[in-house]
């Protein structure tokens, strides 16, 4: 017959095992140094709360490389330490969220879930298909968003002033200096004065 379950039988299904008690004098095992040996840094307080990559104070193995050089400018954008960064949504998305003929800002955007932040960058991507009328206002529009938007019978309006990105010239190749051509008759009249002229010097030497 099993004991009757009651306050007073309750027990653990585990049973419980108490900690090792350290510094309780060397008759316990750990009194003493209570098990962290002797001297050093791992014995003191606060020895286990070293940020990563510490190295006891000499100079970390991140410093001691050396580094990479790059684009490090406000100029460089979207890359180095000024990268730039959008939160992207598609003409899709706007077809599954909105009525047509409603206003898609940022803070609608935001308020449908297809935004985190308000403080960092929307820009409006073109995949997917957009047949409702939308008054969209965005950060950034890719050429064929704009071109599907319009479509439709929307209107984009920019955020941001669209960077118009300057197009690289490509020196020609200069073509090589042509020679004039010379006609077959300048040739024989020339030959010809040249074979006369000797025929008058030795005339002159004779007489």
């Amino acid at each position: 017959m099993t004991d009757e379950l009651n306050l007073s039988s309750l027990k653990p299904a585990q049973a419980r095992k108490d900690r090792k008690r350290i510094g309780r004098g060397l008759g316990s095992g750990k009194g003493r140094t209570s098990g962290r040996g002797h001297k050093g840094q791992k014995a003191r307080a606060g020895s286990h709360k070293m940020p990563p990559g510490f190295e006891g104070g000499q100079m970390p193995i991140d410093m001691r490389v050396g580094k990479l050089r790059g684009n490090t400018s406000a100029d460089a954008m979207p890359i180095g330490p000024f990268r730039t960064y959008n939160q992207p949504v598609n003409v899709g998305d706007l077809e599954r969220r909105f009525e047509p003929g409603a206003e898609v800002t940022p803070e609608t955007l935001s308020t449908a879930g297809l935004v985190r932040k308000l403080s960092l960058d929307v820009k409006v991507l073109g995949q997917g298909e957009l047949t409702k009328k939308l008054s969209v206002s965005a950060h950034g529009f890719s050429k064929s968003a704009v071109e599907k938007i319009e479509a439709a019978g929307g209107t984009v309006i920019w955020l941001r002033e669209p960077v118009v990105k300057k197009k690289k010239r490509h020196k020609a190749a200069v073509p090589a200096a042509e020679e004039p051509e010379t006609s077959e008759t300048e040739t024989d009249v020339e030959a010809e004065a040249e074979a006369e002229e000797p025929a008058e010097g030795e005339a002159e030497a004779a007489g």
